[in-house]
């Protein structure tokens, strides 16, 4: 598949073409009455059963597979679009159905934040359910789930298609009977994770690891066969969450060796000193005892429980006790939930990773530092990179509005071409110069003014964070200035989309996580529109442009005014991935210059690194997916299981 769309504007005005035909089908198609249009649906639903591949038809050539006529997918886009002006009130416009037949072929549609993608998503959905061979939805949370399936139900029920939602809580039962609907709509994680439990109960291995069920499940598997995902905000799932493979571990019981060695190992790591006993590197949160240091430990004494363990074994302890510490900061990486457990806080968006766990026992290390209590140390039972589920997918889709930055890794990993989406109303969007400032205390400053002045003017006003202490370090400082401000992080999950969706009112001041609330629409007030819309202030530039991208793409929607703009520090920690002495060197250097606000061309700086980071983290997850590819080339050599044939 080439990596680059070839004549796009040629092939651009073929499609143009096509959603013309589209249009003029669906205003012969809305004179119908319901039930003829139900009928046609049943019509539809056995050609499609029917049809095979007529290669080509598509100007993009996505796909080599079998595939559906063009005007089969005319037809079907046009009855789509008349049901959902009756059902929903929303009628397709000519952008979504070009978003809907870029996705239907198996491409990943850019379209710009507030662009209705989960109505555009009807489309291919609705192809590939009607196909009769099974549509995953993709999102990234259990209450995105629910709501888009809520949302667009009433549109797949009016064509006879049945609609399954699959959450954290759902049983085996729940899930199989699920993903034996039409459609199902299922975040990643728990689709991954279904795909390794079916691999445990019915794989080669299933007898050995039965133990990860509560009980003995003879129903068969719950997934039937990959046939088409439609993956929304892609490039969290595919890119973002790649870095972690997806494991099913096997709980090992916590004795009184470990909790010793956790408690040594804690002693230990905080008694050596950086860069004499361990160096670290920064990108990573890694650290790595040297020689030296591995010369202190071996003489200290050593607990009586743990006096059996290897070297490695107590080398390996104490490194991710010193990760533990320096690295993973509480209200940052983590936090303690309700229940008094470590909770994972996702870099990206700013949300819980319900279930998830570091590996290795750098969990169990953060346990001990924060005196909570000790869960047991996870095996691995089974395992799968998030590349190499998502390509078992006979056709593979997606949406976003972020995809351009990642386009060369989507290609390359899962051969989904990006395809740039117009948008419905030209972009009002303003975007300011950015500031940068010596430090958080000028930074601080400045942005108290800056707030002021545009509530002056009857807007309102979003500010992105990186991290749960870095929002609630802001909050207490913008109120100390007589600001006051909705605070939104992980810690209030449960709350996110009312407070996200009120941000557009007059007066109000939102601090976000990064991308808290993505997903959920903001409403302008009318006022707010007439004063120039939303500002959206991002205090921190992140490690992912994409990131910062779908932060300032929560200004403008739909033809809506509205402006962004940078307000960064030499204090902000994406500067702390510069090795120190540089670090210190720039400091001083801007502390002869100003002491408040810097020159401009200091975000130069920021950009440098912020490339470096994508880069570095693009290698990493590459690695991932090679060293995937080699373990089943192996495996497969040695005539081992590695893949789960599926019954239908």
């Amino acid at each position: 598949m080439p990596s680059v769309l070839p004549s796009f504007s040629i092939a651009h005005q073929l499609a143009k073409r096509q959603v013309g035909r589209i249009l003029r089908r669906s205003r012969e198609l809305s004179t119908w009455p319901n039930e003829r249009l139900e009928v046609h649906a049943q019509t539809s639903r056995q050609r499609l059963a029917r049809e095979r591949m007529q290669p080509g038809w598509f100007p993009w050539g996505f796909r080599q597979r079998r595939e559906i006529s063009q005007a089969t997918v005319n037809e079907l886009f046009a009855l789509v679009r008349v049901v959902g002006e009756r059902e929903l009130g929303l009628a397709h416009h000519p952008v979504q159905l070009l978003g809907g037949l870029v996705m239907a072929r198996g491409g990943l549609a850019e379209m710009q934040t507030g662009e209705g993608k989960t109505l555009t998503a009807t489309l291919a959905a609705s192809l590939h359910g009607l196909c009769g061979r099974g549509c995953h939805v993709i999102t990234v949370n259990d209450y995105l789930t629910q709501r888009d399936a809520e949302r667009m139900g009433p549109i797949y029920r009016r064509l006879g298609l049945s609609v399954g939602v699959i959450v954290a809580e759902s049983s085996p039962d729940e899930r199989r009977q699920a993903y034996r609907c039409d459609i199902t709509y299922v975040t990643g994680r728990e689709v991954g994770f279904d795909f390794l439990r079916d691999r445990l109960m019915w794989g080669a291995n299933a007898q050995r690891h039965g133990r990860v069920f509560e009980k003995n499940d003879n129903a068969g598997p719950v997934q039937r066969p990959l046939h088409f995902a439609l993956v929304d905000e892609a490039d969290s799932v595919l890119i973002d969450d790649a870095g972690t493979p997806l494991i099913i571990a096997l709980p090992e019981e916590a004795d009184e060796k470990q909790r010793e060695l956790l408690a040594w190992s804690r002693e230990t790591a905080l008694s050596l000193q950086p860069g004499v006993d361990f160096l670290w590197k920064q990108e990573q949160r890694d650290a790595h005892l040297t020689e030296t240091g591995c010369r202190r430990i071996l003489p200290r004494a050593w607990p009586a429980a743990i006096r059996g363990s290897t070297q490695e074994e107590v080398y390996h302890a104490v490194e991710q006790g010193l990760r533990a510490e320096r690295f993973f900061l509480r209200d940052r990486d983590y936090l303690i939930n309700e229940q008094g457990e470590v909770a994972i806080i996702d870099e990206g968006t700013g949300r819980l990773l319900e279930g998830r766990r570091w590996q290795g026992g750098l969990h169990q290390a953060i346990e001990w530092k924060e005196g909570v209590e000790l869960s047991a140390e996870m095996g691995e039972g089974a395992r799968i990179t998030v590349q190499g589920y998502f390509r078992r997918y006979q056709v593979l889709a997606g949406m976003t509005g972020t995809a351009t930055p990642a386009r060369r890794e989507l290609s390359r990993f899962y051969r989904l071409p990006v395809v740039v989406i117009p948008t419905h109303q030209p972009s009002r969007r303003e975007v300011w110069t950015p500031r940068v400032f010596a430090d958080g205390a000028a930074r601080l400053q400045g942005l108290v003014v800056e707030i002021r002045r545009l509530l002056s003017r009857g807007r309102s006003v979003l500010i992105g964070t990186p991290s749960v202490e870095a929002s609630q370090r802001l909050a207490e400082g913008l109120r100390s200035g007589g600001i006051e401000v909705t605070l939104l992080n992980a810690t209030r999950h449960a709350d996110e989309a009312r407070i996200v969706a009120e941000a557009g009112q007059p007066g109000r001041v939102t601090i976000a996580t990064n991308m808290a609330g993505r997903g959920t629409d903001i409403h302008l007030a009318e006022s707010v529109r007439t004063a120039g819309g939303l500002h959206v202030i991002a205090t921190e530039m992140h490690s992912s442009e994409r990131i910062d991208r779908q932060l300032f793409g929560r200004a403008a929607r739909q033809g809506d005014p509205g402006s962004c703009q940078f307000l960064l520090s030499l204090e902000d920690e994406i500067l702390h991935h510069l090795p120190p002495a540089k670090r210190a060197r720039l400091l001083r250097t801007a502390g002869r210059m100003a002491t408040g606000e810097l020159p401009a061309g200091w975000f130069r700086l920021f950009k440098r690194i912020q490339r470096s980071l994508e880069a570095k983290a693009a290698k990493s997850r590459a690695q991932l997916a090679r060293g995937e590819e080699q373990r089943r080339k192996t495996a497969k050599m040695l005539g081992l299981d590695v893949c789960l044939e599926f019954i239908d």
